[in-house]
């Protein structure tokens, strides 16, 4: 089976479970609206049709217009890959729910995107600075930091 195929059936499996979640797909990413990702990741871990039980690593990256949150999933089962990203446009308030409750490896991957973009995530227990001192202001790997 192709890699296309396989991500056509995914995200055709995830508008029956979560409709209206997906945004955009092709290779081995998908795109999902921040107000669907945790229902679509729960459903990515659960579902035994695709198991991604392990999550490899997350991370953010700002492109100015808006952040992007990546999490790359794996399944051990099934050996796939999938990358799912979402995006936020509010620089103000950025917030995502925490996915804590499905890894726990989130936690420190969670606190250091929080730390260093300053991307919230709602539901996490020690939503704190894990690099930076308490009093540290701004976030330094956003693209419009200026450090004083």
């Amino acid at each position: 089976m192709t890699l296309a195929l396989q991500i056509a059936q995914l995200v055709a499996g995830l508008e029956k479970s979560v409709p209206g979640s997906v945004t955009e797909s092709g290779g081995n990413i998908i795109v999902v609206k921040p107000e669907s990702l945790f229902k679509v990741l729960s459903d990515l871990k659960t579902n035994k049709e695709w198991d991604f039980n392990y999550l490899s690593f997350m991370t953010a990256v700002d492109y100015q217009t808006y952040f992007e949150v990546v999490y790359d999933l794996i399944s051990l089962e099934h050996n796939q890959e999938v990358l799912v990203k979402t995006r936020l446009t509010d620089r103000e308030k950025p917030v995502l729910p925490s996915v804590i409750s499905l890894w726990k490896g989130a936690d420190f991957q969670e606190r250091e995107i929080f730390d260093l973009f300053g991307i919230n995530f709602t539901g996490h227990p020690n939503m704190k600075r894990i690099f930076l001192w308490d009093g540290f202001q701004g976030y330094p790997l956003r693209k419009d930091f200026k450090q004083s």
